[in-house]
């Protein structure tokens, strides 16, 4: 395995750089941005559910 998860994830919040030898289409730039956006989406979730786990 070439990449793990976490660099993978890095990669999508621009915390790391890009592989200047990976392909680039816009195909896969397209699935780059909605695993971003799913990302964000899964992150805001679970920091609203541990919100409201300590306020009740």
């Amino acid at each position: 395995m070439k990449d793990s998860i976490w660099n993978q994830i890095l990669t999508y919040f621009y915390i790391r750089r890009r592989d200047p030898g990976a392909p680039r289409n816009i195909d896969l730039k397209f699935m780059h941005g909605m695993n971003r956006i799913s990302l964000f989406m899964f992150l805001i979730a679970v920091i609203v559910m541990v919100v409201r786990l300590f306020r009740h």
